[in-house]
């Protein structure tokens, strides 16, 4: 069943434009056709197209999931922006399809991109979540610096993953279920020493991904789907 996204189906039972014309001209949907539509937080619904308009096509809900594939845990990873922004934007994408709660753009002292379009990575997250079947999107948060996230971060774990010959230990040894998770993914050029020395001081546990050097994005991933399987998600291929 196609997928349709309407953040406001609490209030109104009308498509976006953009919705609408890929319903009503893509898909050439008629009167009576049933569709599935998610929010973004959580709810999945069944309807029936009623208007099939293609600036505003209506639609007649007939089933209610308030809280569609709602996981046990809350995976936020905060993730330096890449020089190269293709990067950025592939890691977003697969970390929605995955499974992921919350990111944060952080830039630290070896961050060579320090600007993103928050609008474009949006649209890449709605994308990826309407392809994967998500009923809940993650938090795309503003930019901020490692600093600002040190101060205001909020898990009940949180972890910095980094490339020093320090004492390290495994992440999927080290999660426990249930539980909020935060992970700090750094730059092309690793985070400084200093960095690492202040999150450990603010109770981060330094945590490796494996034996291979990993880029930005293959790191997230990587501690995506760590987190993920470690909490017993099933990933469909």
């Amino acid at each position: 069943m196609t997928l349709f996204y309407c953040p406001t189906i609490a209030t109104t039972t009308i498509l976006s434009e953009e919705e609408s014309q890929h319903a009503v001209k893509v898909l050439r949907l008629q009167t009576g056709d049933e569709i599935a539509v998610v929010d973004g937080v959580g709810g999945y619904y069944k309807v029936l197209i009623t208007n099939p308009h293609p600036k505003h096509c209506g639609f007649e809900i007939v089933e209610t999931n308030t809280h569609f594939g709602k996981q046990n845990y809350k995976l936020h990873i905060a993730i330096a922006p890449t020089k190269n922004i293709e990067r950025l934007e592939w890691f977003i994408e697969k970390a929605t399809e995955i499974g992921i709660d919350e990111i944060t753009p952080v830039i630290c002292r070896y961050s060579e991109r320090k600007v993103v379009k928050e609008e474009r990575l949006e649209k890449i997250i709605v994308s990826a979540a309407k392809q994967s079947v998500k009923a809940y999107f993650p938090v795309l948060n503003p930019v901020c610096t490692f600093e600002e996230l040190l101060k205001n971060h909020k898990a009940s774990q949180k972890f910095i993953a980094h490339c020093y010959d320090d004492e390290k230990k495994l992440l999927q040894n080290e999660i426990n279920k249930a539980s909020d998770v935060l992970i700090l993914i750094g730059p092309e050029g690793d985070f400084s020493k200093e960095e690492v020395q202040n999150a450990i001081l603010q109770g981060f546990v330094p945590v490796s991904l494996g034996d291979s050097r990993l880029r930005t994005e293959t790191a997230g991933v990587v501690a995506c789907c760590a987190i993920s399987l470690q909490h017993s998600f099933k990933i469909i291929i």
